[in-house]
C-alpha cells in the first residue's frame, strides 16, 4: 500500500501514518506519539487519541463526565465533555506552542469515553462518578476528567484519597470558592469543597485558589489568590505564590472554565466579569512544572451559551496543559 512509513516525519517534524488510515481514535496502534489527520473529520475522541477500555501500559486516562443537574443557574455542562472533544481536534496535529516536548511522546494516554450514572437515580450519581474513576486510576493510571459541572470534582477527589490517602492539597482555578457552607449533604456545584474540606479530604492550608471574584466570607483558611491580585503582579509572582503554598503535597488540579473572563470563556453557566485572560491561565500553569499532580480535571464547559467553540477551545488547550504538567511531575 502506497503511503509514508509509520515513522516517517513531515517538515513539521510530525510522524506521518499511512495516507488511507484515518480515524486515529480507533485505529491508533501506539498509544504514545502525535499523528496528524484532518480536523474536521472523524470520530472526535479527545485529541484523537485512542478510545480504549484497557488500561494496559496507560499512563493518563480521560474520562468524560456529562453531570449538569447540581448547576445553580444556566445548565447545560453535561454536553461539556463532547465540545471540549470536539475542539480539542483542532489542535490534535501538534503540541501547543512552547511546550519542551510533546506530552504525547511521553505519556500513553487513552480516551476511556464518560462514565456511566443513571440520571434518573440523582442520588447515586455522587458514587457512580466516584467508582467510575477509581476503576481506572486502580489500575495505574493518571486521570483527567472533562466536567460536567462543578461537583463533580468531589466524587472524583474522594476517589483519589482513596487510591493515595488524605487529606492532599487543589489547585482551584474558579470565580467561585465552592466553600459555601452546606447540609444534608446536599449536590451542589457551590458547596462541595466546603464537604470535602470538613471531611478532611482536602487540606486547606495548603490548598491554593486561584482567580477569585465573589464574595464569600468563610475561607475555610484556603490560600486565595483572587482574580484583582492576579491582574496586578506577574505571572510569575503568582506562579511562585502557588508554589510556596502547594509545596511537594500532593496535588488535584481542578480548573472551572468560568475562571476566565467571559470574553475568553462565554460558554458557562456562572459567568463573572473581571476574570483572567486564556494567556495568563496558560501562562500560570506552564509556570508551575513540578508540581506534584495526581489528578485533574475541567469543567463547566456549557456549549449552548458558548460563541465560536472558544469556551471549549480554551477548555481543550488547558486540558493540554494539566498533561504538560502530569508528565513533569516528580518521579514517584
Amino acid at each position: 500500500m502506497e503511503g509514508t512509513r509509520p515513522d516517517a516525519e513531515n517538515g513539521l517534524g510530525l510522524r506521518l501514518v499511512d495516507k488511507f488510515s484515518n480515524d486515529h481514535a480507533i485505529t491508533r496502534k501506539e498509544l504514545r506519539g502525535t499523528t496528524p489527520e484532518p480536523t474536521y473529520g472523524g470520530v472526535t475522541s479527545f485529541m484523537r487519541r485512542k478510545y480504549s477500555k484497557d488500561m494496559s501500559g496507560v499512563d493518563v486516562a480521560v474520562l468524560g463526565v456529562p453531570f449538569d443537574t447540581a448547576t445553580t443557574n444556566r445548565s447545560g455542562t453535561r454536553l461539556g465533555p463532547r465540545a471540549i472533544r470536539n475542539a480539542s481536534t483542532i489542535m490534535a496535529w501538534e503540541r501547543p506552542y512552547g511546550m519542551e516536548f510533546d506530552p504525547f511522546d511521553r505519556l500513553a494516554v487513552v480516551d476511556a469515553g464518560d462514565a456511566h450514572f443513571d440520571f434518573g437515580r440523582p442520588e447515586k450519581v455522587p458514587d457512580e462518578i466516584e467508582n467510575a474513576a477509581f476503576n481506572l486510576i486502580s489500575q495505574g493510571p493518571g486521570l483527567l476528567a472533562l466536567g460536567g459541572d462543578h461537583f463533580i470534582s468531589y466524587p472524583l477527589i474522594k476517589a483519589h484519597v482513596k487510591k493515595y490517602g488524605g487529606p492532599i492539597s487543589i489547585l482551584h482555578f474558579d470565580a467561585h470558592t465552592d466553600t459555601w457552607q452546606d447540609e444534608n449533604d446536599r449536590i451542589d456545584h457551590g458547596t462541595m469543597f466546603w464537604w470535602a474540606a470538613k471531611q478532611g479530604l482536602i487540606n486547606p492550608a495548603t490548598s491554593v485558589q486561584v482567580g477569585i471574584r465573589t464574595q464569600n466570607s468563610d475561607t475555610l483558611g484556603f490560600n486565595i489568590i483572587d482574580a484583582r491580585s492576579v491582574h496586578s503582579q506577574s505571572i510569575e509572582a503568582t506562579a511562585a505564590a502557588v508554589r510556596k503554598h502547594l509545596g511537594d503535597t500532593p496535588v488535584y488540579l481542578t480548573f472551572d472554565i468560568d475562571c476566565l473572563d467571559p470574553s475568553y470563556a462565554p460558554g458557562t453557566g456562572t459567568p463573572v466579569c473581571g476574570g483572567l485572560t486564556s494567556h495568563q491561565a496558560i501562562s500560570i500553569l506552564r509556570g508551575l512544572q513540578g508540581i506534584n499532580v495526581i489528578g485533574m480535571d475541567v469543567v463547566e464547559v456549557a456549549p449552548a451559551y458558548d460563541v465560536g467553540e472558544i469556551t471549549a477551545l480554551a477548555a481543550s488547550h488547558l486540558a493540554m496543559e494539566m498533561l504538560y504538567l502530569y508528565a513533569n511531575r516528580p518521579a514517584v
